[in-house]
């Protein structure tokens, strides 16, 4: 990572775990619980999810560190493409089964707690590593580890997008 790449990864992360914290503090259970359609999913499910997929995404960033450098690899994806994941909630998917909030955590808070203690060993990677994130494929894709790194948070961002939707519906709870 460039120096500036660094700075933007380290800013990215903080971000979007500061805009969590601001989203969920001081929600009643009533609004943690408040789902727009029952489809959907509450404010409390999205962190859930999200306590759920970034050890699962991590645990891949970390399976590709583990693969030499590859010094001809060019990614097909662009750094501005891993962003744009994050604000364009035009295209809305499913996530996969194994990223599904069920009874993995017992509240909100204990899966907020899980995010943020991870956030800090991914923070501590991003500010101190000096490997080759740009010379790494992630696993058989077609981004490199630095964008992969950048998902992780672009991701996190999307569904905090998501929370501001579930809070913007008009029968969301005072209290």
């Amino acid at each position: 990572m460039t120096t500036g790449e660094r700075q933007r990864l380290v800013a990215h992360l903080e971000m979007t775990e500061s805009w969590l914290q601001d989203e969920v503090k001081n929600l009643s259970p009533a609004q943690l619980k408040f789902k727009m359609t029952p489809a959907s999913w509450s404010v409390e499910e999205v962190v859930m999810h999200l306590a759920i997929a970034e050890p699962q995404y991590w645990d891949q960033f970390n399976q590709s560190l583990a693969k030499p450098v590859q010094p001809d690899f060019k990614p097909q994806a662009t750094d501005l493409g891993m962003l744009w994941y994050g604000i364009d909630r035009t295209q809305r998917t499913t996530t996969g089964e194994a990223r599904v909030p069920r009874d993995q955590f017992k509240d909100m808070q204990s899966a907020h707690a899980s995010f943020t203690k991870l956030r800090g060993e991914m923070m501590q990677v991003a500010k101190d590593s000096q490997e080759d994130l740009r010379g790494r494929q992630f696993l058989t894709a077609s981004q490199d580890l630095y964008q992969w790194f950048l998902m992780i948070s672009t991701h996190s961002q999307r569904h905090i997008m998501q929370i501001r939707e579930v809070k913007a519906h008009s029968n969301f709870p005072k209290e």
